[in-house]
């Protein structure tokens, strides 16, 4: 059953029933009141019985005691003595009516059956010496024809009413639901040709309809990139895989071919192989992090970021001799996962090494404000390059002949907006600075 259907039987449903509950308090309230209306009939017609009796008095007419018809309503005058047993017209008389006739006892309604017919009876007191009673009647089928055309009406009006609503809602559901129904087409061609695009969404309105085309718009937008990010990682990893395996099962062939480790140029070649082998690990290792870094929940806390950036400097002192590190480390507390940011410290620091010449000085800075600067004087980078310092795989033309993965400062990248936090690259007159920035903690 389509979803426009389904809105219009919901919509009949609804107010259907909402007719058919007014119905039901509509009708019982009108059967009531044209109760009350004849009781009060009644009573009015039994308040006007000792005005007939001064009239049929004056015209020396005889007072009827059987009931007679006045107005469609009936009326019997009873005589004393009104005796409890004594047969009546209308009703036999009881102990009631007695008291009803000495007034110890309020007048009163009863519904009786004479004849097959049922009466609506009021019984009141005259007050007259020789008449104890007035009863006055109406049949209660008086009101069947009205009360029945009532029913019909009613029946009618609910039955209407849910149509007209059921087909109003079909024509509006078909209207509003239209926007899902394209949502819908264009689910359906991405589930067909696995291309996550969504052209032709109408994302311009302030319904739900239109947040939700915007939402799958994103979504679909951010798959697609996440897609096209996946296959230029796995593309550039294995360019990048390739050239040390290549080297790597090149010299081993060698190897194999000639004397083996009796071969004058084997030290040469095992050096060789050694240096290609320690770079494919650098290059899975650095894939690794790059992975953990992108996929695993980081560990927040306050981290002393001066205290971090002086372990690595520590570090690099040890394997870089030919390089100055200077540092100006002010106190400064951040907000963040202490491994992370002591490995993109260490990247920004081995880049840094990597690229100044012998002699030359590495300034790491700490401000209080949050961030981590690390300057070189190394050659810089092209403007051209900038942009693109911090992508994956991404090298410099400069860059393309030395060792290194070109994945270490796409994970300080990583890591930073793991963060929420910033990273980017300063040209220097000579040189260049790249600045991590962080949440300080509160």
């Amino acid at each position: 059953m389509k979803l426009r259907t389904r809105v219009a039987l919901a919509g009949a449903a609804v107010v259907g029933a909402a007719l058919l509950a007014a119905s039901l308090v509509l009708y019982p309230s009108m059967e009531a009141g044209l109760a009350a209306q004849h009781d009060g009939e009644l009573v009015v017609a039994a308040a006007e019985a000792p005005r007939l009796l001064r009239s049929f008095k004056a015209n020396s007419t005889e007072v009827p005691t059987r009931p007679v018809s006045a107005g469609g309503t009936l009326l019997q005058f009873v005589p004393h003595p009104a005796e409890p047993g004594a047969a009546g017209d209308l009703a036999p008389l009881t102990g009631r009516d007695l008291d009803v006739a000495l007034g110890m006892s309020p007048p009163y309604f009863q519904n009786v059956s004479r004849d097959g017919v049922l009466y609506r009876v009021y019984t009141a007191s005259l007050g007259q010496t020789d008449l104890a009673l007035i009863r006055t009647a109406f049949t209660l089928d008086r009101d069947d024809p009205t009360l029945n055309t009532l029913k019909v009406l009613l029946a009618g009006l609910t039955l209407g009413g849910a149509l007209l609503a059921g087909t109003g809602a079909r024509l509006l559901a078909g209207r509003v639901l239209r926007p899902i129904g394209r949502l819908t087409e264009v689910v359906e061609h991405v589930t067909a040709t696995r291309t996550l695009t969504a052209a032709g969404l109408d994302g311009n309105g302030r319904d739900e309809v239109a947040r939700l085309a915007r939402a799958f718009t994103t979504m679909t937008g951010a798959l697609n990139e996440s897609l096209l990010a996946q296959r230029r990682l796995v593309a550039d990893a294995s360019h990048e895989l390739r050239t040390p395996l290549t080297s790597l099962i090149t010299n081993l062939e060698l190897l194999a071919e000639g004397r083996g480790t009796a071969d004058p140029q084997a030290p040469a070649l095992v050096r060789e192989a050694h240096e290609q082998a320690e770079e494919l690990r650098v290059l899975v290792n650095d894939l690794v992090e790059l992975a953990r870094y992108g996929d695993i929940q980081i560990h927040i806390e306050d981290v002393r970021l001066d205290l971090v950036a002086e372990r690595v400097l520590d570090r690099a002192r040890a394997r870089a001799p030919h390089v100055r590190l200077r540092a100006e480390l002010a106190e400064c507390l951040v907000s963040a996962d202490q491994d992370a940011v002591e490995r993109a410290a260490a990247n920004l620091v081995d880049n840094a090494i990597k690229w100044s010449p012998p002699g030359g000085e590495v300034l790491v800075r700490v401000e209080p404000a949050g961030t981590l600067s690390v300057a070189d004087q190394g050659p810089g980078i092209a403007a051209k390059d900038l942009p693109f310092v911090f992508d994956r795989f991404y090298r410099a033309e400069a860059d393309r002949s030395l060792p290194g993965s070109g994945l270490g400062l796409a994970i300080v990248r990583q890591i930073a907006e793991a963060h929420e936090g910033t990273v980017r690259a300063e040209p220097l007159r000579q040189g260049v600075r790249l600045v991590l920035c962080l949440p300080v903690a509160t």
